[in-house]
């Protein structure tokens, strides 16, 4: 499966959801970043090939020799990229999914539709441009109005509101460490026992370890809610 993200809006969380929503549960499914000046996934410790948005050619070229991949392409790269998918005829095929995160704000959600326009007018079907409603704080019904009666109006997209992930301070946390979910939950070191074990260590250290048991404790409630997101997204 071959997975673009994009909007035309920057701060909705695109590099967040290839990182931590969509490549582990695409088998670790290659990051290629469409990025120039934007932090990219390669922040949180993977491995990340970054191509501009006018090096579309050299991005087609690639993708078609994948059977997965993810494409984050960052505000600043987006026209160029959509340049690039009408330069190239047809070049839309190549991709699965279009997914557009949003968050809440009237701007971004004005973008997020503009976005879908755009792709609908490219003559991507309503299957295969899905929404991914980001940073939620309680009722994505209550939140995403502008996007959601847009998409029941239009039927230009799928606007799943099970595809939700909520406000979590895990991500910032795992963005200053450089992790991203999996590689936190994967790590099996016991932080609690190290605490309990090292009375005698750092303050430093016992800091370290304390944060590390609270991050991995927060991060379980968070895979349950990305593993549910993406199912909701691909159902």
């Amino acid at each position: 499966m071959k997975v673009a993200v994009l909007n035309y809006t920057g701060t909705v969380g695109k590099t967040t959801i290839a990182a931590h929503l969509l490549s582990p549960h695409m088998g670790n499914a290659p990051i290629f970043a469409v990025e120039t000046i934007n932090e990219t996934a390669a922040g949180l410790g993977v491995d990340v090939e970054q191509i501009k948005g006018q090096k579309f050619r050299d991005l087609f070229r690639k993708l078609i020799a994948l059977d997965d991949a993810v494409i984050d392409v960052g505000a600043s790269n987006i026209e160029d990229f959509l340049d690039g998918m009408v330069k190239f005829d047809e070049s839309h095929l190549e991709f699965d999914y279009f997914v557009i995160p949003v968050t809440s704000g009237t701007k971004e959600q004005k973008e997020t539709i503009s976005m879908i326009g755009t792709l609908a007018d490219f003559g991507i079907p309503p299957e295969k441009i899905r929404i991914v409603f980001n940073r939620v704080e309680a009722d994505v019904a209550d939140e995403f109005t502008h996007v959601l009666n847009y998409a029941k109006k239009e039927k230009n997209c799928i606007a799943n509101t099970d595809a939700a992930i909520f406000e979590n301070e895990l991500f910032d946390a795992l963005a200053v460490k450089k992790l991203t979910v999996d590689a936190l939950l994967s790590d099996e070191t016991d932080y609690k026992a190290m605490l309990k074990n090292n009375p005698d260590a750092s303050a430093k250290e016992r800091s370290h370890w304390g944060d590390m048991h609270a991050l991995k404790a927060l991060a379980r409630s968070v895979r349950r809610n990305l593993d549910a997101v993406y199912d909701a997204l691909f159902k």
